[in-house]
């Protein structure tokens, strides 16, 4: 089952948008990934958050996690729909039947 992520604040800053989520997704170091492909060498967290954004929206160029950050840089910034998107993505990441 799981439990919804709450994303606390939503930020862009130019192509950027920012997530702070309510829970820890990664360790400090971080990872960024830049396509599908690097997503499926790995099986963390953050892979297979980068995994679902990338995967869903094809102007996302990366997508780093750290801790309880969730930064991506999307072609052409941000618009609402986008930035709803991805973070309904993000909120579902742990809900499973």
């Amino acid at each position: 089952m799981g439990q919804k992520i709450e994303i606390t604040s939503a930020v862009t800053v130019g192509d950027v948008a920012v997530f702070d989520t309510d829970r820890t997704l990664s360790g400090q170091d971080g990872e960024r990934y830049r396509s599908v492909d690097e997503t499926e060498a790995k099986t963390t967290y953050p892979a297979g958050v980068a995994k679902r954004l990338l995967s869903a929206d094809e102007a996302v160029r990366s997508v780093y996690v750290t801790s309880n950050v969730v930064s991506v840089d999307r072609e052409g910034g941000w618009n609402e729909t986008a930035l709803d998107e991805a973070g309904e993505l993000i909120r579902s990441f742990f809900l499973f039947y």
